[in-house]
């Protein structure tokens, strides 16, 4: 059954709340008094004292300083698994995505984040709405680009494939600079033997994907899931008729798409190197 991907309080987010609402009071600020010094707004240091949000490291310095706290905040938050910074459905998938044999993803919002630059991962959270703070964008950049260590996996990374639509290829999320840094990436991600990389064209007719976008994994006992995203509503299908069902509409997106050797070529002509 699908689930909301709003978060949820765990005890290891509440225990550094309590944590920075005993500090608070002991210096004698107001939650807004605080907000207004970390320069940020009242309801991250609410949501942060109510075990609703994890407190991220940079936020965790700003009031440490502004606490004297001696980097009790700081380590508080260090303290806290990665992976509990994220709702219950997202961190099943994780521990699925980092154990999988195979791995295939079609997105159509933005390039996948296992192939996002720093640059590109920050303005694609810079664009969410409502806006988050700039504490919580650093931090999500900094744990979505610490998946990419699948590409290093011992003994070895999972196979790989990814879907893309060109329009991704084209709108300068971050600006231009930062879009030629992703084509750039995505050109040498191409190139590695177990990474394939197809496009689908913006002026193709037919399209059997508009249905929104999937992830399909293969985890080490065989088993096929699908993990699939909406508007804050994300979820993992293990029924194998469904996952069946998707695996045939990824067939036939694949054969949609312009072969891997045509997309590399269209990402050297998006590049200026054809």
């Amino acid at each position: 059954m699908p689930q909301s991907n709003r978060p949820k309080r765990n005890a290891s987010w509440k225990v550094v709340g309590v944590l920075l609402a005993h500090q608070r009071k002991r210096a004698r600020y107001t939650q807004q008094e605080l907000a207004e010094l970390a320069h940020c707004d009242v309801e991250s240091i609410a949501s942060v004292e109510q075990g609703r949000r994890p407190l991220s490291a940079q936020l965790a310095d700003i009031l440490d300083d502004h606490l004297e706290s001696k980097g009790a905040l700081r380590e508080a938050a260090e303290a806290v698994p990665r992976r509990e910074r994220y709702p219950a459905f997202a961190i099943e998938y994780m521990e699925h995505e980092e154990r999988a044999l195979s791995l295939l993803s079609y997105q159509n919002a933005s390039v996948p984040g296992l192939l996002q630059t720093p640059e590109y991962a920050a303005a694609v959270f810079a664009n969410f709405y409502p806006p988050l703070p700039a504490d919580q964008i650093a931090q999500q950049t900094e744990d979505r680009i610490a998946r990419q260590s699948l590409f290093q996996r011992t003994p070895q990374p999972p196979v790989m494939h990814f879907i893309i639509e060109q329009h991704l290829l084209e709108r300068p999320v971050g600006g231009p600079d930062v879009l030629r840094g992703q084509l750039r990436h995505l050109r040498t991600l191409a190139g590695l033997p177990f990474v394939g990389i197809q496009i689908i064209r913006t002026d193709r007719e037919t399209h059997a994907g508009l249905d929104g976008p999937m992830i399909l994994l293969e985890t080490p006992d065989h088993d096929q899931l699908a993990y699939l995203e909406g508007q804050h509503v994300s979820f993992l299908q293990d029924d194998p008729d469904e996952v069946h069902l998707l695996h045939l509409k990824y067939g036939m997106l694949r054969s949609q798409a312009l072969s891997i050797e045509d997309s590399k070529r269209l990402l050297d002509a998006l590049l200026g190197e054809s």
